[in-house]
């Protein structure tokens, strides 16, 4: 999968990202790019992971959801079910210190019901950058 395919994103590991499309429409498929790659430990699924994320609709630049903005990092299980599929199928695998972009379509997220609550349309592809702050072994 070409790196072309997937949105631009600007700022390093801990900063607040930023995210451009270079073209109109999402790739197919669930999609993840590691920006930076960590050093620390890699994420197995049934681990307590804490991230900062930064989560968009495809083509918004207006989040829906960002740990950036609260100044506050979430912590959760991974691979077990407690996030979208998106997250569960693309995290681990990575190190601790590592900066993904991640593409997720409506299958692996919200459906086609979405969160218009939220500002998530029914069908939307979500973008998410995620920083792997930690994890540990449940």
């Amino acid at each position: 999968m070409s790196e072309a395919q997937m949105p631009v994103v600007t700022g390093g590991f801990g900063e607040m990202p930023t995210i451009s499309f270079p073209q109109a429409e999402a790739p197919a498929g669930l999609k993840a790019v590691e920006l930076v790659e960590g050093d620390g430990p890699v994420v197995r699924p049934g681990d307590m992971v804490t991230v900062n994320y930064h989560g968009v609709v495809w083509g918004s630049d207006v989040p829906f959801d960002s740990s950036f903005n609260r100044h506050q990092p979430a912590t959760f299980g991974i691979g077990i079910g407690q996030v979208i599929k998106g997250w569960d199928n693309t995290v681990p695998g990575h190190n601790v210190g590592s900066r993904l972009v991640v593409s997720i379509p409506a299958e692996y997220g919200y459906g086609s019901r979405g969160i218009p609550s939220a500002g998530i349309p029914g069908g939307a592809t979500l973008v998410f950058v995620v920083d792997i702050v930690s994890t540990t072994s449940r």
